[in-house]
């Protein structure tokens, strides 16, 4: 299936270092060959871009593996198609307006197409593309249109309603995020690590790259990363279970749930 990287900053940061480990599982290290995608929020704009080739031998991938974009909250995907076509609507993210905010998102999973549309009708917002996680999308953002400015207490309920809507066999693990808050939903599997003062040195799983984050922060940066598995083998990450639900805001989390903490050895 697909895999998830998110992040959530309390000052503009770049996403580089963990999209150089994360895209290499894109066909590389990883079976995740049918494209890719990053959503960054630049101030009240969101940078979009989705490809569909493989992550790991993109040309395009490359550019944000290398240049810098600076972004407080940013989410990224890499798709092995279990439903619809290799094309680049139903790459990962998706966005939509929703009142004065642009909202995006990105699965990990599948769902019974048939069991979705019996769930999950739709109303005014619209797939553009063939895929079970793009319908997920427009029904979270159709239970949401009747708020002008949704907050994470109104915003939660709706998304614990979808594991009892959708239990076992059916996965969802997903970002959702509006530039401000970026709540994660675990079905199977991820994980997050959140990095502040004093800084340390981090090591990416997937590739042959270190990074000693003290050389480029500042004691009161603070930012969160999540993914579907660790990206570093020298930092203590946070698995979340079945069922769990977080929610970032500035790099920290606002709305914890039960989590257990594993560290993954040098």
């Amino acid at each position: 299936m697909c895999e998830l990287l998110g992040m959530s900053a309390n000052t503009p940061t770049d996403l580089c270092f963990s999209f150089r480990g994360f895209s290499a599982r894109g066909g590389r290290t990883g079976e995740h060959r049918d494209g890719w995608g990053c959503a960054f929020y630049l101030g009240d704009r969101l940078l979009r871009v989705r490809d569909p080739e493989p992550a790991a031998e993109s040309p395009l991938a490359d550019v944000f593996r290398k240049i810098p974009i600076r972004s407080k909250l940013a989410l990224s995907h890499i798709r092995k198609a279990t439903q619809g076509t290799i094309d680049r609507r139903n790459c990962h993210p998706f966005s939509q307006r929703l009142g004065d905010r642009e909202w995006v998102f990105a699965h990990n999973g599948h769902i019974d197409f048939d069991l979705l549309r019996d769930r999950c009708p739709l109303g005014r917002y619209q797939p553009q593309g063939e895929t079970d996680s793009e319908h997920l999308f427009c029904w979270i953002l159709d239970r949401l249109t009747h708020l002008t400015e949704p907050q994470p207490e109104q915003v939660l309920p709706i998304l614990r309603d979808l594991s009892d809507r959708f239990p076992s066999p059916s996965i969802v693990n997903f970002l959702l995020g509006d530039g401000r808050y970026l709540y994660a939903h675990c079905s199977t599997a991820l994980a997050w690590v959140t990095r502040r003062y004093p800084f340390t040195r981090a090591s990416l799983i997937d590739e042959d790259h270190a990074i000693d984050f003290s050389g480029c922060t500042s004691p009161s940066d603070v930012v969160s990363i999540i993914a579907t598995r660790p990206l570093t083998q020298d930092e203590v990450w946070t698995v979340l279970k079945p069922g769990d639900l977080l929610v970032l805001a500035e790099g920290e989390v606002v709305a914890p749930s039960a989590t257990h903490p594993i560290a993954i050895a040098s």
